[in-house]
């Protein structure tokens, strides 16, 4: 079954979790089909800027997966959307950059946002009002999951 592409943005928790014991079977999984082309990769500026200063093999793996993937665009209407999270009260100010993840997704169509960040994305509360914003600013609504509900599992039954 050929199939395009899911376009997806994997926030920073994705590419950590990786290298941590918990999450990486999930991660290295999904950063594998991103490869194999069943995920269309989107990363941003914000994205960049926290991995930064991250681990080596953590800033390995985003260069890596950078070099094939599409650059986020429209940043400043990424940051108007994130300022109607803000004022919806979907996350605290201190938070803001949570919600310019859940932004640059919506702005620039991408069907979903992969995340490990249970507190203030993938989160049943959070995913609702975000979708709300989205809709009420005129953007459509978008799947937020984590790595593990996305990947491929060897023995699917279908």
């Amino acid at each position: 079954m050929n199939t395009a592409p899911v376009r997806v943005y994997a926030d920073t928790s994705v590419y950590g979790g990786a290298f941590d014991e918990e999450f990486a079977q999930a991660s290295r999984t999904f950063f594998s089909e991103v490869r194999q082309g069943r995920f269309e990769l989107l990363v941003s500026p914000v994205l960049e800027e926290e991995l930064a200063d991250a681990p080596e093999s953590v800033s390995a793996l985003y260069r890596e997966m950078a070099a094939s993937a599409e650059s986020a665009v429209s940043p400043t209407e990424a940051v108007q959307l994130q300022e109607a999270y803000l004022r919806a009260g979907i996350v605290a100010p201190k938070w803001a950059d949570d919600a310019l993840h859940v932004a640059f997704a919506a702005v620039n169509r991408c069907s979903m946002l992969v995340s490990w960040n249970f507190r203030h994305i993938v989160h049943y509360d959070k995913i609702a009002l975000y979708n709300a914003v989205n809709l009420v600013q005129g953007y459509g609504k978008i799947g937020i999951h984590t790595p593990q509900e996305v990947i491929e599992y060897e023995d699917q039954d279908v």
